[in-house]
């Protein structure tokens, strides 16, 4: 996890670095960020010369020195990481991007907007990156973001104290400083589709809608209030924290207690939120193993040492009401219309794990008491734009199909994806990487047609 740094630590720690031949940390970043770079700069004390380098293929550095998974990626190739003593990467880039915004340094100029016009819909770190790469190409791009304000899964989905929104906003005004046009509260499929956009002028077209629709468990209960899904309840949040929502409509309240289903990031995120909130408890509920939690370590780590209790091994059957809870432990009180509508309990199966790998259910049931559930039980794509567009197809589980020539182009011409809306919820980085190719695609599809035109071959 990355820590703040003065500048003179931030010095020191970069020179430890041994400048490697081989940079095995360049090789374990999933961008290909030049770390030993930006690192020998820095030890020299050149900032605006290291913050150039990480503007060289990251366009959220900031971001990515506070959210990316270091102990997974660069520092875990790190040599010096085998004798415990790994250089501390993730917090020498957040130094370097803080320092760069605080004394106003410009990595890049503005784009000229002569090469093609793009539009991007989507603002979370796939849209983001194509759009930052593209204009750095000099293409005119402007991004279609559905919400209020841009930034998606980085403003509304990541807890403030992961990543705090000023720095978002900072990295979103880096972009409009290289020329990026930003459009909010137009919603694609609605507002417009693919088919406007075209008849608009655009070259290209880019989605990184995401994985907007959260999904539910289909149990018994399903219907009571004090049940909701993490993205809901961290995008409530943070709106609350803005004084832009009433504390009363996040739901959860102080002394609550609050069961979290799911193990992985967003699981992590909402646990630690909800600790915040003033929760009295807060239990995860996972139905497999402690070993086979998909957050990152450093996470859960972080959740454990916050108070935050684990259940695992243990599969949610049925939510229960007041009323039923009251008859459970036999308390003798006339029910109301009210007990009937909330939850307070959650039933689970006790499982165990075979040697073959199954799961089976094993020890019978309980009922764990709660004020509030929350589901981080994985998202899904929304459909607004595939279904109000002709030639995109999507696979089974909805996501959109892609190919590799122009790499990232869907089954419609000038239509191009990534993002989680291809690949499926994943690391901020990791869309990014799959994005930074994606632009690359797009410029390549763009020339072409733009050379087809010139010759008359079209």
């Amino acid at each position: 996890m990355s820590r703040t740094m003065t500048t003179v630590e931030a010095i020191k720690e970069a020179r430890r670095c041994l400048n490697c031949a081989r940079p095995l940390c360049q090789t374990g970043c999933p961008i290909e960020n030049n770390i030993p770079g930006f690192i020998r700069a820095l030890s020299e004390g050149n900032m605006g010369t290291a913050y150039e380098i990480i503007s060289e293929r990251s366009n959220l550095p900031a971001i990515c020195g506070r959210v990316c998974p270091h102990e997974r990626q660069c520092e875990a190739h790190c040599i010096l990481t085998k004798k415990k003593c790994g250089i501390e990467i993730g917090s020498l880039e957040m130094f370097v991007a803080d320092f760069a915004h605080k004394n106003d340094l410009k990595a890049m100029p503005p784009s000229s907007k002569l090469r093609g016009k793009v539009a991007v819909i989507g603002s979370g770190p796939a849209g983001l990156t194509v759009a930052g790469d593209l204009a750095k190409m000099d293409f005119d791009v402007t991004i279609f973001e559905a919400q209020s304000e841009p930034g998606g899964v980085l403003l509304f989905g990541i807890p403030e104290f992961r990543l705090q929104k000023d720095v978002v906003r900072r990295e979103i005004a880096e972009l409009q400083h290289l020329g990026v046009e930003i459009k909010t509260q137009v919603l694609a499929g609605v507002d417009f589709t693919v088919d406007d956009l075209f008849s608009h002028g655009y070259d290209a077209i880019f989605m990184g809608t995401g994985t907007s629709l959260p999904r539910t468990l289909d149990i018994p209960g399903k219907e009571l209030s004090g049940i909701l899904t993490a993205t809901y309840f961290l995008r409530m949040v943070v709106l609350a924290d803005e004084g832009k929502l009433d504390e009363s409509e996040t739901i959860l309240h102080t002394g609550d207690n609050v069961l979290v289903i799911g193990a992985g990031n967003v699981a992590m995120d909402a646990a630690r939120t909800a600790v915040r909130r003033g929760a009295k408890n807060v239990t995860v509920v996972f139905n497999k193993t402690e070993a086979e939690i998909t957050c990152y370590p450093s996470e859960y780590q972080a959740a454990v040492a916050e108070g935050v209790q684990f259940k695992f091994l243990m599969q949610p059957m049925a939510y229960f009401n007041k009323k039923q809870m009251r008859a459970l432990r036999n308390i003798r009180r006339q029910s109301t219309a009210l007990d009937e509508t909330e939850v307070a309990g959650l039933l689970v199966q006790n499982i165990t794990k075979t040697m073959d790998g199954e799961f089976v259910s094993e020890g019978g049931q309980e009922v764990l008491a709660c004020d509030c559930v929350i589901l981080a039980v994985g998202q899904k794509p929304a459909a607004r734009i595939v279904s109000t567009t002709k030639g995109i197809q999507i696979d089974k589980q909805g996501y959109v199909i892609t190919r590799d020539r122009p790499y990232g182009m869907t089954t419609r011409a000038g239509v191009f994806s990534s993002g989680d809306v291809v690949h499926g919820p994943a690391t901020v980085v990791l869309a990014m990487k799959e994005s930074k190719k994606v632009a690359a695609g797009i410029a390549q599809y763009v020339d072409a047609k733009k050379l087809l035109e010139d010759c008359n071959l079209e």
